[in-house]
């Protein structure tokens, strides 16, 4: 939006990631996940709107004259072509992987099935309309020049944007509006390991005590990741370490075993041995990740410096 905005601007990266930490400092102090219910509503009208719009904004650049020349091969060659592809997978992983809230929410009341099915159903289908949607037509537009977020792609090494420059503003302001809840939303289990740590559950949620704690902590938590986040800005990779050891064991790993747990599945059943080969897959899928994503950091570390403007 800045560069946008202004593009010769002095303004540098760690002063924007500044920002948005002030912003979630405020907002990070609502007490509970169900207080942020209307947030995430317009969260997922955002996703949807700036979805669309960069789809079709990716279908205009790719009939235009002013069309990239496009090449679809995969880059890299050898290890770096393994690696890169297993990163991307852990990438994807974490950024569409909070399917898993709503379902591991639908556990905690009965009925279990049905508030299950209806969450992940929504959930699900936003993701793979959105994922789908972006990436066929980015990738279509760009080929393997389409970088990590699509919308760089409108501008210009030199400056010059392809599509109007309100667009582009727009649709950012977009992005980052809905980057807010869900930030927020990732926050929760931290949240709730601070609250049971530091505040009474003797007293009322909103009661002096637990005001106070919660404040505290939260804020120290937000500050620090703040600090992290504008000191290592490389934040690709850390998603997809996060992924490789988090979102992938929890969406195809444990699902399967509790599966076969629970229900007691034969093991001369075929649901048996399916959830058992997904289970085996995806365990080599986020060994092989978190290989890739740590390797993918520490040859970053090399090139990038501490509060890079990137």
């Amino acid at each position: 939006m800045y560069i946008v905005a202004r593009p010769k601007g002095s303004m540098e990266l760690y002063q924007f990631m500044i920002i948005y930490g002030g912003v979630i400092l405020i907002l990070a102090q609502i007490p509970s996940f169900h207080a942020t219910r209307n947030i995430n509503l317009l969260s997922l009208l955002l996703v949807l709107t700036y979805a669309a719009s960069i789809t079709v904004a990716s279908i205009y650049l790719g009939f235009s004259k002013n069309a990239p020349t496009r090449d679809y091969s995969i880059v890299g060659v050898g290890v770096n072509l393994v690696f890169g592809f297993f990163n991307g997978i852990s990438v994807i992983a974490t950024v569409y992987g909070n399917g898993i809230i709503p379902e591991i929410q639908a556990t905690v009341a009965p009925p279990v099935r049905g508030k299950m099915f209806k969450g992940l159903l929504l959930s699900y289908s936003v993701v793979i309309s959105t994922f789908f949607s972006v990436g066929i037509s980015g990738y279509w537009a760009f080929g393997n020049q389409a970088q990590g977020t699509v919308l760089s792609n409108f501008i210009l090494p030199d400056g010059d944007s392809l599509l109007p420059r309100w667009f582009i503003f727009f649709t950012s302001a977009l992005v980052f509006v809905q980057g807010v809840p869900a930030t927020l939303i990732y926050l929760q289990p931290v949240n709730v390991i601070l609250e049971n740590w530091f505040s009474d559950p003797n007293k009322g949620e909103l009661s002096p005590r637990n005001v106070v704690s919660r404040l505290v902590f939260r804020s120290l938590c937000v500050v620090l990741a703040t600090l992290l986040a504008a000191m290592l800005p490389f934040f690709g990779d850390f998603m997809a370490l996060i992924g490789s050891f988090g979102f992938i064991p929890l969406d195809f790993i444990l699902p399967v075993l509790f599966y076969n747990i629970t229900f007691k599945s034969s093991v001369r059943g075929s649901v048996y041995w399916v959830n058992a080969a997904i289970a085996a897959v995806f365990a080599v899928v986020a060994a092989v990740g978190i290989v890739a994503s740590v390797r993918q950091i520490v040859l970053d570390s090399g090139t990038y410096r501490l509060f890079a403007n990137l």
